[in-house]
């Protein structure tokens, strides 16, 4: 009986510690999947917010490059042909600079941005064409925006489908 009670406080020891050293494991267990939670959720947060920022500066392109906006633009004085290059010119540099926000939009949603942007720049030729060269750069601007109003509009059509995604999205 001597050598039992010899063990006793080791026993006891024991006893307490491991429930203690059990808790200890499920708290940090617990712990570590809740910060993996959090940190899952964070990063679908941030893609969400890389998405929304994707659809508004594809929006702000098309907005910008529709008929009635791009007339607006460059001096009056220019030649039809010095302004169709520099429009077009300005559309691609814009398109390129936000080429990038393709990764976060769908594929039919990148493909209707750049199906506007060609028919933009198509239809810049194709009214230049049909004038032959022979009308002021206001005629061209006001021919331009009737063709453009009386085909299609593809770009507020463009728009509506981003919208629609966004709020999918968010």
């Amino acid at each position: 009986m001597t050598n039992f009670s010899e063990y006793l406080p080791y026993a006891f020891a024991l006893i307490i510690t491991i429930p203690f050293l059990v808790l200890v494991r499920q708290f940090i267990f617990t712990f570590i999947k809740l910060k993996e939670q959090e940190i899952r959720l964070l990063s679908v947060k941030s893609n969400a917010e890389n998405k929304t920022q994707s659809y508004e500066r594809m929006v702000l392109f098309l907005e910008r490059i529709k008929p009635f906006n791009l007339v607006q633009r460059f001096d009056k004085g220019l030649a039809v042909h010095e302004f169709i290059f520099l429009t077009e010119k300005s559309i691609n540099e814009e398109f390129e600079y936000n080429s990038s926000q393709q990764l976060y939009l769908t594929k039919n949603s990148w493909k209707n941005i750049v199906d506007s942007k060609n028919a933009i720049i198509d239809l810049f030729h194709s009214t230049y064409e049909g004038l032959k060269g022979n009308a002021s750069l206001e005629e061209f601007k006001t021919i331009f925006i009737m063709n453009y109003m009386n085909g299609e509009d593809y770009i507020s059509a463009t728009i509506e489908d981003l919208r629609r995604e966004i709020i999918i999205i968010a």
